[in-house]
């Protein structure tokens, strides 16, 4: 072995990064690979929210909640696959992780004192405060070394390149036709973007995910964290007794092995964009084909898991869902790439509807985007396409975005063009282009409006919950936030069809998120987090934050127990670390 570190983390994600800086705190060598040219995977695509609960923002905004109120909400929604083990560490983790961070490392966060958990009438549910974000940063106080590891933000889900965090910033951008102070925010935002783009050839205002790993990496490197991209790991060594104690890597030039003489961490993001794995056990895929997940091309595909399986550990089947799901629009470019719209924001917003092929609703719109999802695959009728339809009048255009097409001023005809937005004059005449039975979607419309007039859904609850209504629109003239008749032509249509933000299935770990073999014994040597380890929440999607809270909080645990077994590290305590 031509080099040796303590701990050698395979994987840059939050997880992969949250594990390297704990154990580089703790005292260790610690080297991390990233087979792709830059860092940050899925993670450096998202929102970067963290579900925490109980964590120092919480409690400073007089908050104090006891572990067993979250508990509660999870043993409710979880049921037959809460593992009480696995949860209380996430849970005792969570603050402590937290409190790391924000002490001794360039991550900083901001809290989500008014994001509410999803399903508000489940017991232990929180009206708010048990999430965290990364707080925003400008890559130019980062370095010029972060900003040559991390990953550029996803296209999609932002406006021009540029990214838009979730309160009031994207508050002020559905605002800027409303509000002046809500228009010269976001001509501020705008225009320092595109000053970016011409001095330094990418936006440098760093928000969400982008912001997450930014930190993350600037963290990891002060702490002494190498980190190797266009490295991939091919194999496991291992030693006496099964222990696996080093890494065969593929650098950009050749072959080498590395000895990991305390151990591996397996953080290669999951498995969402292997086809053969995605066509074994996700529903609904017959080839592998039929669903888009949102990671980058070139991730996810499987390597944690296999790395695993050659060690004696083994993929956890028995979550209620394989993936996290989201639903996803597709948009065609006039380069010939189509692009992968994640449908977050617009279905909670009040003038829009989802609906089968046959006209119908088949879910509470406003609820996480897991729920619709999972609803959108049990109820399309069979033999069919898996796929709805988002429906909105011209009234909603006019505020709200529908997938990639943006609120008034931004021109529509591009998506119009393209088949992206489907337009039709009446009703019946955009069911007919969307290939929608049209006596149904007439009549859902019909029963929809009367109610919405009201502020009630009676069908499917929506707008009801604290999440429903902190989803839809607190300037609604309407009774309810999330609720408004679709009334004004002409009435538009995007085609959603399943994606996801990653696998929930993965490797079968303990409490400390050692890898199990056959036997329920550790696999000496080895580790996974993030989404390569099975999820410690059994498949479900109870809050948003809920990937990366876990993948941050075990990787966290898991940097610091390997840091505690160096010999020749200082022992570290929990505390410590949290000072």
């Amino acid at each position: 072995m031509s080099e040796t570190f303590d701990v050698v983390v395979i994987g840059s994600g939050a997880g992969g990064l949250s594990a390297a800086t704990a154990a580089a705190h703790g005292g260790a060598r610690v080297l991390v690979v990233e087979k792709a040219e830059t860092c940050g995977g899925a993670t450096a695509w998202s929102g970067g929210w963290m579900w925490t609960p109980r964590h120092r923002f919480a409690r400073a905004a007089g908050v104090h909640e006891s572990i067993e109120e979250p508990k509660t909400y999870l043993r409710h929604r979880l049921g037959e696959e809460y593992d009480e083990q696995r949860v209380d560490a996430y849970l005792r983790g969570a603050p402590e992780m937290v409190d790391f961070f924000e002490e001794q490392t360039a991550l900083r966060f901001v809290p989500g004192a008014a994001v509410a958990d999803i399903h508000g009438d489940t017991p232990g549910a929180a009206q708010g405060h048990r999430q965290v974000a990364p707080k925003p940063v400008r890559l130019t106080s980062l370095g010029p070394d972060v900003a040559r590891l991390l990953r550029r933000q996803m296209y999609e889900t932002s406006f021009l390149g540029m990214g838009i965090m979730a309160g009031p910033d994207l508050q002020s951008f559905l605002h800027a036709t409303r509000s002046p102070r809500a228009f010269l925010h976001c001509a501020v935002r705008v225009t320092r973007h595109l000053f970016d783009l011409v001095r330094h050839r990418r936006g440098q205002s760093l928000v969400n995910g982008t912001a997450l790993i930014g930190r993350l990496l600037r963290s990891a490197l002060d702490a002494g964290v190498e980190i190797r991209v266009n490295t991939a790991a091919v194999a496991l060594v291992t030693g006496d007794g099964g222990r696996v104690d080093g890494v065969r890597l593929q650098g950009p030039q050749d072959a080498y092995t590395v000895r990991a003489a305390t151990g591996v961490v397996l953080a290669t993001g999951g498995f969402s964009h292997d086809q053969d794995l995605r066509r074994e056990l996700f529903p609904r895929t017959p080839t592998g084909r039929e669903h888009w997940t949102l990671p980058p091309a070139g991730t996810t595909t499987g390597d944690g898991l296999r790395l695993a399986e050659s060690a004696g550990g083994r993929l956890d089947r028995s979550g209620a869902s394989v993936a996290a799901y989201c639903p996803v629009s597709l948009v065609p470019y006039p380069n010939g790439r189509t692009g992968v719209f994640p449908h977050i924001l617009d279905r909670g917003k009040p003038g829009v509807i989802g609906v089968l092929s046959t006209g119908r609703r088949f879910v509470n719109e406003a609820n996480g985007y897991h729920d619709y999802t999972r609803a959108m695959l049990a109820e399309a009728p069979e033999g069919e396409e898996v796929c709805s339809w988002l429906i909105a009048d011209r009234t909603y255009l006019k505020y709200f975005p529908l997938g990639m097409a943006k609120p008034f001023p931004v021109p529509t005809y591009p998506y119009l063009r393209s088949g992206y937005l489907k337009k039709g004059d009446t009703v019946r005449d955009l069911a007919n282009r969307c290939g929608i039975d049209p006596d149904g979607l007439e009549a859902t419309i019909a029963e929809f409006n009367l109610h919405a007039r009201r502020g009630e859904d009676p069908e499917f609850g929506r707008g009801r919950t604290t999440f429903n209504q902190g989803s839809g629109d607190g300037d609604n003239p309407w009774p309810n936030p999330s609720l408004a008749p679709l009334e004004q032509g002409p009435f538009y249509a995007v085609k959603v069809v399943p994606g996801s933000f990653g696998t929930f299935a993965g490797v079968l770990t303990d409490a400390d998120s050692r890898v199990l073999d056959a036997e329920n014994r550790p696999v000496p040597g080895l580790s996974a987090v993030g989404v390569d380890q099975s999820n410690v929440l059994g498949g479900h999607y109870p809050s948003g934050g809920i990937n990366i809270g876990p993948a941050m909080t075990f990787g966290y645990r898991t940097g610091r127990r390997l840091a505690e077994q160096v010999p020749t590290a200082r022992t570290v305590s929990a505390g410590e670390l949290a000072r």
